[in-house]
């Protein structure tokens, strides 16, 4: 059966100039692996070593996090819930929220503690109520990482001590970070969180960069001997959100200025543009054998492309859909696609959804339209 496309062109308009900024080569940072990344269209910007395995220390927290965010939003846990802190937990080693052996202390309260002190104690704690134990949670991790696709990430642990087996890399990371702020947005404010008090202990957050950077507002440092200073950044300026990883600096100062230093060059040589919003109608394609005669479809995410400082004005959109569309077309099923060019190259493909269910038509339709379909 012939297929037939149904095209669509259009020039995004922009205030901004048609020359693209010329773009240097990355900057220089002390890290062992880093990786900048847009979040919206996730196009990297610049990386070392990303796909090198290296121990996260207390990154390891994103993914606790991640699985305790799951049950908060699965609803196998509750935010105001009290948990018992074993044995197992307060003796952990390495940062602590000073949470006390046998005591019942707010869910709310360890998840601060997990993020803003960086406290092993309180990870722990939320690792063995949400896993029924650590092993157990542990194993949940694993799972969640693979699902995310992080292929070259296995975790040994819930906070991040140091362990042979226990290793990411930078792109793993920005993976798990894009996921985290994308499906939990609710709690991803906790990561701005400059400080907070517990039980009068005053606990500060050791990500510099939200004193420095009015723009960051996440995400987590990690520190250990063996993987050295490593911090995770998230900024936004301008509806532009970017997203950068560093691992292995020589000191704290060292961390943060490098991932200042990354977030720079981003902003200053790149932008994001928003080529369609989820479930904006993009075409309205012919509907064979449904109730209506034509369907609308769209993409079921924001659709967004980073390019050069000033090539934004050059770049063009292209819709088809993949005929015939024929009924039943549940919004579940792509039947179209949005490509965006940048002059011959293509930056970004989208699949395209019915904005909405659309069910088969009457029987008259369905044999009219079905004689139809023999003339495509």
């Amino acid at each position: 059966m012939r297929q037939s496309l149904l095209v669509i062109a259009c020039l995004l308009a922009s205030s901004i100039a048609a020359a693209a900024l010329p773009v240097p080569k990355p900057p220089s940072i002390d890290a062992r692996g880093y990786l900048l990344i847009d979040f919206g269209s996730g196009r990297v910007l610049a990386e070392k070593n990303a796909d090198q395995r290296l121990e996260p220390a207390s990154l390891t927290k994103l993914m606790t996090a991640y699985g305790v965010f799951k049950a908060l939003a699965e609803k196998r846990l509750r935010i105001d819930e009290e948990v018992l802190i074993s044995e197992n937990a307060w003796r952990a080693e390495g940062s602590r929220t000073f949470v006390q052996v046998g005591t019942r202390v707010p869910v709310e309260v360890l998840i601060k503690g997990m993020i803003v002190q960086s406290g092993n104690d309180a990870t722990i704690a939320l690792a063995e109520r949400v896993g029924g134990s650590e092993s157990g949670f542990v194993q949940m991790m694993n799972t969640y990482a693979q699902a995310l696709g992080m292929k070259e990430t296995r975790f040994e642990n819930s906070p991040g001590m140091p362990s042979p087996m226990h290793y990411t890399t930078a792109r793993d990371v920005a993976k798990l970070t894009r996921a985290l702020i994308r499906e939990f947005p609710e709690y991803y404010r906790w990561y701005s969180i400059q400080e907070f008090t517990w039980n009068g202990i005053r606990q500060p957050n050791r990500n510099g960069l939200l004193v420095r950077d009015s723009t960051v507002d996440g995400v987590k440092t990690g520190h250990t001997e063996s993987a050295g200073y490593c911090l995770v950044t998230s900024a936004r300026r301008d509806n532009m959100r970017l997203v950068a990883v560093v691992m292995g600096s020589s000191s704290m100062r060292s961390r943060e200025d490098a991932s200042a230093t990354l977030l720079n060059y981003g902003y200053t040589f790149f932008q994001t543009a928003r080529i369609k919003g989820r479930g904006e109608t993009v075409l309205s394609p012919r509907l064979f054998k449904g109730t209506e005669k034509f369907v609308a479809i769209g993409p079921r995410q924001d659709v967004y492309v980073t390019v050069a400082r000033g090539e934004a004005a050059n770049l063009k959109t292209v819709a088809r859909a993949f005929e015939p569309v024929v009924a039943p077309a549940p919004r579940t099923r792509a039947v179209g696609e949005l490509i965006v060019k940048l002059g011959e190259e293509i930056v970004a493909k989208a699949p395209l959804y019915p904005i909405k269910d659309a069910p088969e038509g009457g029987l008259w339709r369905r044999m009219a339209d079905g004689v139809s379909l023999w003339w495509q």
